[in-house]
């Protein structure tokens, strides 16, 4: 796979959130961190290219679908680290002493500290990939998630973002949170 078809598979048409947009978000988040070598950088970008390849919100193993398809198609020296850092996706999990996925996730998750009309935008293009389930169903199980986030001790795992983010996104999801059951 090339380039283009990674752009190509981001813009497939149930694609609200998880496209093209997203990965190029992703990709100017990482543009502005500093301390980080060129081989970290090289990983981390591959990582954002590759994380949401394949994605359909019916199926339950995008990230390691996603996973799969970059380790068939990077470097041969990123893949074991590419395929790492894109299955962390699913959980969005890191171990303390993980600094590249701290980083993947943080960036992966950065929507949710963005301003409340953005954070809103990201929320209805979600309800957009699942419209498939009915609003009862939808309403329940993203309430579920964003208790999961909420919930956690940081929702950042890179203590830069955190700083940066960490109210903003217990904001945003305690007001999305709300919305839910209305």
């Amino acid at each position: 796979m090339t380039r283009d078809d990674l752009i190509a598979a981001y813009a497939a048409p149930n694609r609200h959130y998880h496209n093209l947009a997203h990965v190029e978000d992703c990709l100017d988040k990482l543009a502005r961190l500093g301390d980080l070598s060129a081989a970290e950088r090289e990983i981390l970008t591959e990582a954002i290219w590759w994380h949401d390849v394949v994605y359909d919100p019916t199926r339950s193993d995008n990230e390691e679908l996603s996973a799969q398809l970059a380790e068939r198609h990077v470097a041969a020296h990123l893949r074991d680290e590419v395929g790492r850092l894109i299955r962390l996706t699913q959980t969005h999990e890191v171990e303390p002493a993980d600094r590249l996925g701290a980083i993947l996730i943080s960036i992966d998750l950065s929507i949710l500290a963005a301003e409340p009309s953005r954070y809103d935008a990201y929320a209805a293009a979600i309800r957009k990939e699942y419209a498939h389930v009915p609003d009862d169903a939808y309403r329940a199980g993203r309430t579920e998630v964003l208790r999961r986030f909420a919930a956690r001790p940081v929702i950042f795992p890179d203590a830069d973002f955190a700083q940066a983010g960490e109210q903003k996104a217990r904001d945003n999801l305690a007001r999305e949170i709300a919305s839910l059951k209305e």
